[in-house]
């Protein structure tokens, strides 16, 4: 049987994720892990690291040359992390799998909380997300870009360029970073939709990839990832638009909270919604109650 090939972003996390998808594969089919080829393809988004997504591209920065690799037969599947992945993708293309969900929350690394960072102090991070999270929290604080792999805004944390950062507890974790930084409650910040969640994305009409990865989709991640994305498309939401959400399942019941910010943090707007798993009716439902509550410096971020 050929070689199935798998596309990954270069950096440390993202070939962990790739190797987890491998092994998963491997042990899925009772095939050698050597059956499973890890591709690397490098993308803008990993050679500009000085400037804010939104100013350059946006997510489609992470994912373009991996989608022209995919859909010119170069690989078979793509890995991505779910959350860098835009909300509107290619009829051409199909998230055929997700693993299980890891940890969806922050961690906060340079202090102990968040009421611990110094007064008038400044908070490294690319995202609009926890820029305006944070800022709600701790209007006194400032923000600086930091951009790059885990290792890099460790580093740059670590030169003094700011006071504290925040990243992603999953991928801390895939890292085996267990003892670094802080993780801080959901219902303190609500994470980026689809956070902790590795996706495998194949061509839309490739019935063999799509039966290869059947065997390892976690069915109720998937779910869960779904309505977050489902939410972002009828919010419009961009990579400008602070939006903060999570869908969990229990009891066969889905339930999804949402958060929209303004940029400075002082307005938003915070709601949920539950029902049946698969009602792809709900995300839309909790969008449009959203906005109609938002005040105006939240809605206009999402109009598209």
């Amino acid at each position: 049987m050929a070689v199935f090939k798998l596309g990954t972003r270069g950096s440390p996390l993202a070939l962990t994720q790739a190797e987890m998808v491998r092994d998963a594969l491997a042990a899925a089919h009772r095939r050698p892990a050597s059956d499973f080829e890890i591709v690397v393809i490098r993308t803008t988004g990993d050679k500009v690291q000085d400037r804010p997504l939104a100013e350059i591209g946006g997510k489609a920065l992470w994912t373009k040359e991996l989608d022209r690799a995919l859909l010119a037969g170069e690989i078979d599947a793509s890995v991505h992390s779910m959350k860098d992945v835009e909300t509107l993708r290619p009829d051409m293309l199909a998230i055929a799998a997700m693993l299980p969900r890891a940890d969806v929350r922050d961690r906060l690394v340079g202090a102990p909380s968040i009421a611990a960072i110094p007064q008038g102090g400044v908070l490294g991070t690319s995202s609009p997300r926890r820029a305006a999270q944070i800022r709600r929290l701790r209007p006194d604080l400032s923000v600086t870009l930091f951009r790059g792999n885990v290792d890099t805004r460790l580093a740059r944390l670590a030169q003094g360029e700011a006071d504290a950062t925040l990243l992603a507890a999953a991928g801390l974790d895939r890292l085996r970073r267990h003892d670094v930084g802080t993780p801080i409650p959901t219902n303190i910040l609500l994470p980026a939709p689809a956070q902790g969640a590795v996706g495998v994305e194949i061509r839309a009409d490739d019935a063999h990839a799509r039966e290869m990865l059947r065997a390892i989709d976690h069915v109720e991640t998937h779910a869960c990832i779904a309505a977050e994305r489902a939410l972002l498309a009828a919010l419009k939401a961009g990579c400008h638009s602070p939006v903060a959400a999570l869908a969990t399942i229990a009891g066969g019941i889905l339930t999804l909270e949402a958060e929209l910010l303004s940029e400075d943090g002082a307005a938003h707007v915070h709601g949920a919604i539950e029902g049946a798993p698969l009602d792809h009716a709900l995300p839309a439902a909790l969008a449009r109650d959203l906005l109609a509550r938002a005040p105006a410096a939240v809605r206009r971020l999402f109009e598209g």
